[in-house]
């Protein structure tokens, strides 16, 4: 039986898909087998559409370039920029972040089920930045952490103040919501694996942190040098080395 392509599934094996996006790779693959032996369905029917890196737009900030932007935000907004990039909390749950929900001594916070995109509760590590960040805001407002005007910001932050803090910069095509992108980014470049990355920031689906794979190719780096035959650049120039002291010795 032919391999059917990911455009021409049938209902089953797209439902089928949907259900193992929430799986791990393993744990996909194990039940795609077991389907195939039940409904004779082609294991590539089954995985095709769950094993595609996501062609999702990933736009993200160099340090040097958060730091331009940082620096033109107005203050409220440049707090919530922070914030975000040291968590990678999507708008609505920094605009929305309150007190109670927040743990200064365990240095954790808390997005309940409700709030979250994936509908499942997500604990958040806050780091010294995040901490930091926290702290400022303490005595602002009795329940909500972030304000303007010493009321809660219940507005998208991609506003006006945004726009002109961009250009000023000269930051182009970048959303608010890319600043998750960026946290998301500078946790894989700095080596962060991709499944703690799942959890931190509460994704349900390791396709959508596969996005991010390809801006930290060094873990392939063990695999790449099995079939390294070649010399090495050391190894060559002590040769040379090893050579010329030999052609100068035999001058005196």
């Amino acid at each position: 039986m032919p391999y059917p392509s990911d455009r021409n599934l049938t209902g089953g094996a797209v439902r089928l898909c949907q259900a193992e996006s929430v799986l791990g790779i393993a744990e996909g693959i194990e039940t795609a087998l077991a389907v195939r032996q039940a409904t004779g369905m082609a294991v590539w029917a089954a995985l095709s559409c769950r094993l595609k890196e996501p062609s999702i737009r990933v736009r993200w900030l160099t340090r040097d370039e958060a730091s331009r932007l940082l620096n033109e935000l107005p203050y409220h907004l440049e707090s919530m920029a922070r914030f975000t990039l040291a968590t990678g909390l999507r708008a609505s749950n920094v605009t929305g972040l309150k007190w109670s929900d927040v743990d200064l001594v365990r240095r954790v916070a808390w997005v309940h089920p409700e709030d979250a995109k994936g509908g499942k509760a997500i604990g958040i590590p806050l780091n010294n930045d995040a901490v930091v960040v926290l702290r400022e805001q303490i005595g602002k407002h009795l329940t909500h952490v972030f304000t303007y005007g010493g009321k809660p910001i219940l507005t998208n932050p991609n506003n006006t103040a945004w726009q002109t803090a961009l250009k000023r910069s000269g930051i182009k095509d970048f959303r608010w919501h890319d600043l998750r992108h960026t946290w998301a980014s500078w946790h894989v470049q700095a080596g962060t694996p991709l499944n703690v990355l799942k959890e931190l920031g509460g994704w349900t689906s390791y396709q959508m942190v596969l996005r991010y794979a390809h801006l930290a190719p060094e873990h392939l780096a063990e695999h790449a040098n099995r079939i390294s035959g070649l010399k090495s650049v050391s190894t060559l120039i002590a040769h040379l080395e090893t050579s010329e002291k030999k052609a100068v010795s035999t001058l005196y």
